[in-house]
């Protein structure tokens, strides 16, 4: 297992990418290859479904787009000379685009994906031998330099394909990799993570309004707690139950309010949501009749 970090100030080179779907995903990632410290030679493609969202992504400074439903070989068109493909589309609609695209991709491209759940054997088996495939899940937090994105690599990938997908994904934030076996799981704590803690933050507002504060002066309280905590805990040294007991006072308010919420199960509150996550990856996954 090995880990990288996006460094902001080091240039990053990068050949040219093809990008199928792009959906909130994708579109995190494309958005952070925009950014002054990388050069993508060659440019970024892009296909969507509709011309609203080709014409979105068009408007992007280096980025060209074509529209699936009004061009059926867009997708060919936009993998015919990249060296990277990501593909982002749903799950269930990858087998047949992985058959469309196999003729178009040359020898040597490195084919990404961010579809949880399908395997990386799905992919080697609907691509030719020459193609290598590596597994991603990134978070959405790529919008803003702080992603967390898994990466395992595949049967046919050599360590310079690696290299290329951790470059790829280091603009956007934090790389860890993984064996395939731990990446569905992962998916359910730094894919999905993010809307857990968004989910966090609406309860605990709701709590600050049902205390007496406005709507704004909840936000200001919540937003700036969760805010201020998480980057105390990135400047820190210590962990996070390090921090949690610098907080807690021995019989103080915040002790009696952690016992409660330890009352309540949180953790096996989390360990059931994930577990079913979990097992939904894997339900989006299975071939459709």
């Amino acid at each position: 297992m090995t880990e990288t970090a996006a460094t902001a100030a080091t240039p990053t080179v990068l050949p040219t990418i093809a990008f199928l779907g792009a959906g909130s995903m994708a579109r995190a990632v494309l958005t952070g290859l925009l950014t002054p410290a990388v050069t993508v030679e060659g440019g970024i493609r892009a296909t969507n479904r509709t011309a609203e969202k080709a014409a979105e992504l068009r408007d992007l400074p280096g980025v060209t787009a074509w529209a699936t439903a009004i061009d059926p070989d867009a997708n060919r068109t936009a993998v015919t000379g990249a060296r990277i493909v990501v593909v982002a589309v749903k799950p269930a609609m990858v087998p047949d685009l992985l058959r469309e695209i196999a003729p178009s991709l040359e020898p040597g491209t490195l084919v990404v994906s961010v579809a949880a759940g399908v395997t990386i054997a799905t992919f080697e088996a609907l691509l030719p031998a020459s193609v290598a495939v590596i597994r991603s899940m990134p978070n959405t937090p790529a919008l803003v330099g702080k992603a967390v994105t898994g990466l395992s690599a595949g049967t046919r990938s050599t360590p310079a394909d690696l290299d290329l997908a951790q470059a790829l994904f280091g603009t956007v934030g934090s790389v860890l990799v993984v064996p395939e076996d731990k990446l569905d799981a992962l998916s359910t704590i730094s894919g999905s993570g993010p809307a857990y803690v968004f989910y966090l933050i609406e309860e605990f507002t709701r709590t600050a309004i049902d205390k007496g504060f406005t709507p704004e002066e909840a936000a200001v309280l919540v937003n700036g707690t969760f805010l201020g905590a998480s980057t105390l805990l990135e400047a820190s040294p210590l962990s996070p139950g390090e921090l949690r007991r610098q907080v807690t006072s021995p019989h103080g308010t915040t002790e009696r309010a952690v016992w409660e919420l330890e009352k309540g199960g949180l953790k096996d509150l989390f360990d059931r949501a994930t577990d079913a996550a979990l097992a939904r990856a894997r339900e989006l996954a299975a071939p459709t009749d």
